[in-house]
């Protein structure tokens, strides 16, 4: 039997009182959304104002739709069972500068000696408890490029006035200590200080007209050995080539950090016990100004043929030279190792190459590894690399031999060489035939293109859409780092982001840089930046293609610390890299924590993973006081960005 109430409905809406119900209801949320509609916006969120502060009036739609996207990331993280963790604090003092893996009480106390104390020993460096490197006390932003390429801030950089004073390298002397900067005689003013002279000096040895014709010789990438402050690479910089500069570390007064302060591009690395992380045939010129190693002083033990060794009573034949084998190896067909010493100067020498009777043990060596002596003048002796592979099987036998086949396919800090590598690559080619190289990447592929491709092993069509697509990327890169930067200006619904400076980044670390299309893009884009293109030590060796494209590339392990100092980086990209690591046993915090020990104060982060690890990549930047951002690509898929940025922490 129906209810009074209901016969009354009937009589009302009619025999449908369901789909009347839907309308009555739907009436009612129109009414209610225009009595909020009418609330002033201030009572509305009185609550949340009080307790931010946080200048969000003029929040616009995107801004509301990424704080939006970071509330339902963290209510999931939650969800998840992830437990919340406190933020992480500062180191002491005493680690401003730290590096891991070298640390050298660490190795002296396990064993080493002789030098190789200051060698890279990751297995025996200290645990300690998670904390964050901090700055320097009078640490300050550095200035801009090309500005800070000239005048640096003493306070962020280890060195005192007496170690600058006691300094004896030629690139030193362009110093001068002010107050609390560093200047250094730009190559725009009246004096230099011989480095342009020193530039057309090499040059002219070798048979050029001058320095400006480097690119036209083939001349590209310079591996620069103990820089000095990084004098001689700028000048390079300014003449298109890409220097990278390697010395070994040191506790104080550090090459490296200087150089990188300056925007230059530099890692450590030493000549001590261990190759170079750097495959065979990799650079077009090995450069050492009073760089400080001894070259003649490494024995090498040879493999001779066993009736040798048996009528020797079995003992190996030994000659010196090590260090000069890794300088070949990483040397390319017709490339030049150029050595400035005090003590390679010869009496009475000149600038002819006519053989003379006291050869020095240097002289001697580089001729048993098919070197040939171009030219001696003053301080300065120069050799170029053979071309021809059949010198070293028209050789004695009491000379280097060469190496098998796959024996350098991973130099990964393997133990020095005994051996002449790089005879068996397909990448064997003089360095002459690339006579018409332009400046960087995509010219020069397309000048060589099938040899590249072919030689390395790469799909033309995936190289194409690799590289259209990190076009696109970086445009989409820079729109969303201008919110973000100045994450602070008030903005009203509807204005324009404001642009970010050209110049706001310099030192780029690609830290999963594949065929280094990223690298490519910037330079397309004109930005003023060099890029460290890493490649993950898991992945394929794509290492020798971003060195042929003319740009800086080193293999890495990222389940280890990188060979640089603190603060040294603007920007840390990496793709697929979380992934990546997702099945080592290294742990996602140790990756991030050596991420925000090389990014220097208000630097940038952007990763791109999938979902699952981009949450836990954010969760684990608020613990360590990055500012935070997620963005969806909103392509369908399952990838996403976190933009993140690291505050300016002065404690």
């Amino acid at each position: 039997m129906r209810s009074p109430w209901l016969n009354k409905l009937s009589a009302v809406f009619g025999p449908r009182p369901r789909l009347s119900w839907l309308l009555l209801c739907f009436v009612c949320l129109l009414g209610l959304i225009a009595i909020l509609g009418t609330t002033s916006p201030s009572t509305a969120f009185d609550s949340v104002s009080s307790a931010t502060a946080a200048p969000d009036i003029y929040s616009s739609y995107r801004r509301l739709k990424e704080r939006a996207a970071a509330d339902y990331l963290e209510l999931t993280t939650l969800s998840s069972g992830a437990t919340w963790q406190s933020e992480l604090g500062l180191c002491g003092r005493e680690r401003e500068n730290f590096v891991p893996c070298y640390d050298v009480p660490a190795n002296l106390q396990a064993g080493f000696k002789d030098g190789e104390e200051f060698d890279r020993h990751c297995e025996f460096s200290k645990t300690e408890d998670r904390c964050l490197v901090r700055s320097p006390k009078d640490y300050k932003i550095p200035l801009r490029w090309p500005v800070g390429r000239d005048v640096i801030w003493s306070g962020n950089v280890k060195i005192t006035k007496d170690q600058f004073l006691s300094s004896g390298s030629m690139t030193k002397r362009l110093m001068l200590l002010e107050e609390n900067q560093i200047a250094f005689h730009s190559e725009d003013g009246m004096i230099f200080d011989g480095v342009k002279d020193y530039s057309r000096q090499i040059a002219e040895m070798i048979g050029l007209g001058g320095d400006t014709e480097f690119l036209q010789a083939g001349v590209q990438t310079v591996l620069d050995i103990g820089c000095g402050f990084g004098s001689f690479g700028a000048h390079l910089i300014s003449l298109k080539l890409m220097p990278v500069c390697i010395a070994s570390y040191e506790a104080t007064g550090s090459q490296v950090q200087l150089a990188l302060e300056r925007g230059l591009p530099a890692m450590i690395g030493n000549f001590i016990s261990r190759q170079l992380p750097f495959p065979s045939l990799s650079y077009d010129m090995v450069h050492c100004a009073q760089c400080g190693i001894v070259w003649d002083d490494k024995v090498v033990a040879l493999h001779v043929p066993v009736w040798i060794a048996w009528l020797s009573n079995h003992v190996f034949y030994k000659i010196d030279g090590m260090f000069l084998i890794e300088v070949d190896r990483v040397l390319k067909p017709g490339g030049y190792f150029v050595l400035t010493s005090p003590a390679s100067k010869r009496h009475g020498s000149s600038s002819s190459t006519k053989k003379i009777s006291m050869v020095t043990p240097i002289e001697q060596f580089a001729g048993k590894i098919c070197w040939s002596l171009m030219a001696q003048q003053d301080e300065t002796l120069i050799w170029q690399k053979t071309t021809d592979i059949n010198c070293y099987k028209s050789r004695k036998q009491d000379v280097v031999p060469v190496c098998n086949d796959g024996h350098d396919t991973t130099p990964y800090y393997k133990s020095l060489a005994s051996c002449i590598s790089g005879t068996t690559s397909n990448r064997w080619r003089p360095i002459q035939s690339r006579s018409s190289v332009s400046q960087f990447g995509t010219a020069e592929l397309e000048v060589h293109g099938k040899y590249s491709f072919t030689t390395h092993r790469v799909h033309a069509e995936e190289f194409v859409e690799d590289s259209q697509f990190w076009r696109s990327a970086l445009r989409n890169y820079w729109s969303l780092l201008t919110p973000l930067i100045f994450s602070d200006h008030p903005k009203r619904p509807g204005d324009e982001d404001p642009s970010p400076p050209s110049n706001m980044l310099r030192n780029v670390m690609d830290m999963n840089a594949q065929y280094g299309s990223l690298n490519a893009a910037f330079l397309e884009e004109k930005k003023s930046v060099w890029v460290m293109n890493v490649v993950p030590l898991k992945t394929p060796n794509t290492l020798p293609f971003i060195l042929h494209r003319g740009f800086a590339g080193v293999l890495h392990d990222w389940c280890e610390p990188f060979p640089t100092y603190p603060r040294t980086y603007d920007m840390l990209h990496a793709n697929g890299l979380l992934s990546l690591l997702s099945s080592e046993k290294c742990k996602m915090m140790d990756l991030m924590l050596e991420m925000d020990r090389i990014l220097r104060p208000e630097g940038w982060i952007i990763l791109s993973d999938k979902l699952g690890l981009i949450e836990k990549a954010r969760a684990l930047a608020t613990q360590i006081h990055w500012e935070a951002r997620l963005i969806d690509q909103q392509n369908g898929s399952d990838q996403r960005l976190l933009v993140c940025q690291k505050p300016f922490v002065k404690k």
